[in-house]
């Protein structure tokens, strides 16, 4: 595996460091399955790493890349507080056009909604390559998935892929997909942690502790 690190970004005061940064994207480079699920608490950080990963797949396998998030308000929050500047570039420079091409590969940005997927449902099967699927580390009670399901399409999309189809469609398609959700489980994908991010505890003062049911949503 050829990996340079001279292909990472620089760093700054708030960002990953360059030498962890690639460690990470390599441990998901080497990593033998097909779907990963990173599940930690830290959602920027994570963001940043998968990303780059995608980004680094693209230039040795050239294709068609999606990038599918739960909403555009958590797009705008990724683009803005990613943990690496050519991601948050990135990202800023794919939100509004939502199709953006790098090398000879192609980037596109859909939600969670299928009313969002109108650049990506019809992408040859075989040219996709790889995705990541973003969903928010925090819960919105007055917000659930059943919302997403506003037309007779997203019904549809449930029927044949089950509750989470905006990762299981993916999945059916892309030889290498991300999920990134703290706190949750889907079938057929093998977990992958970083030991340098630390668990939050959940006792933040003598006496005083955190409901098991409070999400992390800031790095």
């Amino acid at each position: 595996m050829n990996f340079e690190r001279n292909n990472m970004p620089m760093n700054s005061k708030k960002d990953l460091d360059k030498s962890t940064l690639y460690e990470a994207v390599k441990t998901i480079v080497e990593h033998p399955a097909k779907h990963l699920h990173l599940n930690q608490q830290k959602l920027f950080t994570l963001f940043s790493i998968a990303f780059q990963y995608i980004l680094f797949r693209s230039t040795k396998h050239p294709g068609h890349y999606i990038i599918r998030i739960e909403d555009p308000s958590l797009a705008e929050k990724l683009a803005r507080k990613a943990k690496d500047d050519t991601t948050r570039r990135f990202l800023g420079k794919l939100i509004i056009p939502r199709r953006l091409t790098y090398g000879s590969s192609t980037f596109h940005l859909d939600y969670f909604p299928l009313a969002t997927w109108g650049t990506t449902k019809d992408l040859p099967r075989e040219k996709i390559q790889g995705a990541i699927v973003v969903k928010n580390t925090s819960h919105n009670p007055l917000i659930d998935e059943s919302d997403f399901r506003f037309v007779a399409e997203d019904d549809q999309a449930v029927a044949l892929f089950g509750e989470h189809y905006y990762l299981n469609s993916l999945m059916e398609i892309s030889p290498r997909t991300i999920m990134i959700a703290f706190n949750e489980e889907f079938e057929g994908l093998e977990n992958v942690e970083f030991d340098f991010i630390e668990e939050k505890s959940e006792r933040i003062a003598e006496g005083v502790q955190i409901s098991e049911d409070v999400q992390f949503e800031e790095d």
